[in-house]
């Protein structure tokens, strides 16, 4: 991968140029990586990480362009107050709070002008600097990669749909007393405008210096969750993104956040999960072998060796499924040997080939929660959390 090296003013000249299409180059780079980035060139990692941080938001007068272009003229009549400054911004969009005259508090989530209709030429366009600037492997095969950036992306900015995943997922849950999700408010939600009611709660990763118990059940639940999302609902929020999880200390809650980017999971799919985290679990490679051949996860060229080595990557990831008790995800070096294990399999040229999304999606998610629960050094039972999907039937789902 020398050929990834990029000296400091072209870095600099990519990253600015990147800038400029900061979604779409947010949502390549994230689809390229399999677990928040550490699979991604250095250099490339360093750009993404730098737009992440630089957040740019909209002055008061486009917010207020937006707010009448949906709402129409006399909008803030409606309410008591409402804040210009937000208080949370994206890649596509940025986070308000307001008040209803009746007192009700709110969070509005308003898209940046334009980003629906760039999306297919932003990707694109992002596509040709990467290529260009040596960023990427010339064996990578980009096509599928970008035709699922521009669908994706397309579906985050429809907040329509966004706002009935959240009413989905809240139906899903049910009456579960350790979630929460805003509500979205109908009446106010447009395709560029998601109206939710605002919900209480303190970042999760702040959470490191809690006591033991709080940090071990916070990860618990959210590693339990995926696992239910997976086997029992067949839809998945796929973004790992810490800020999507908020802690109520109050109501002992945990609050979810961003449900734009979900995926549905069909049962061949799941059942293939099924078979091969139980293979894991026994130690069977060739049950873990069948199982990722049938996700679609092995491509033909690929040598036996690096079939070997992706198996026993994954049989690394299920580390904490095969685990008597507690695993100690604080104590664990787990993240770094996926990490390198990862890496090591980049580096061959002939190794690079566009995972199936589902797989890249739910991958990015455990491990995602694996370095929340690393970061909150929980001790969570995974093995536990995990068998009563594992055990069931292949074509079946909780009732």
């Amino acid at each position: 991968m020398g050929d990834l090296v990029l000296t400091p003013a072209n870095a600099r000249r990519v990253a600015d140029q990147l800038a400029q299409l900061r979604g779409a180059a947010m949502k390549v780079g994230q689809l390229m990586s399999m677990d928040a980035g550490n699979l991604l060139p250095p250099e490339l990692a360093a750009i993404l990480a730098r737009l992440r941080e630089d957040a740019r938001t909209m002055p008061m007068s486009q917010v207020v362009q937006v707010l009448e272009t949906h709402w129409g003229q006399g909008w803030e009549q409606g309410f008591e107050r409402f804040s210009f400054t937000p208080c949370a911004a994206a890649s596509i969009g940025q986070v308000h709070r307001a008040r209803t005259h009746d007192g009700q508090e709110l969070a509005i989530k308003l898209q940046y002008p334009g980003v629906r209709r760039s999306i297919d030429s932003d990707v694109d366009n992002v596509a040709t600097l990467l290529r260009v600037s040596g960023l990427l492997p010339r064996a990578l095969e980009l096509a599928p990669l970008l035709e699922e950036a521009k669908r994706q992306l397309h579906e985050e900015a429809d907040y329509l749909r966004e706002a009935g995943n959240l009413q989905r997922f809240a139906g899903l849950l049910g009456a579960e007393a350790d979630f929460v999700l805003p509500a979205p408010v109908h009446a106010l939600t447009r395709s560029d405008i998601l109206a939710m009611h605002w919900v209480e709660g303190v970042a999760v990763e702040s959470l490191d210096s809690a006591a033991q118990p709080v940090r071990d059940r916070i990860a618990g639940l959210l590693i339990g969750l995926l696992f239910r999302e997976l086997f029992e609902f067949g839809l998945v929020q796929t973004d790992p993104n810490f800020a999507n999880y908020r802690y109520d200390a109050a109501s002992g809650r945990i609050v979810l956040l961003d449900f734009g980017a979900t995926r549905a999971y069909s049962m061949t799919v799941v059942d293939a999960y099924r078979r091969l985290m139980s293979g894991a679990i026994r130690n069977d490679p060739a049950a873990m072998s069948a199982a990722a051949q049938e996700i679609g996860y092995f491509q033909e060229h690929l040598h036996a060796s690096q079939r070997d080595a992706v198996i026993a990557l994954f049989a690394e990831a299920c580390e904490p499924l095969r685990h008597d008790g507690a695993y100690d995800f604080g104590a664990s070096d787990l993240a770094r040997r996926i990490r390198d294990a990862g890496l090591r399999l980049s580096m061959e040229r002939d190794f690079w080939h566009t995972p199936p999304a589902d797989a890249l999606f739910l991958h990015r998610k455990l491990g995602g929660l694996y370095l929340l629960a690393a970061r909150l050094g929980a001790r969570v039972p995974v093995g536990r959390l995990a068998a009563p999907y594992l055990e069931r039937p292949a074509g079946t789902r909780p009732a």
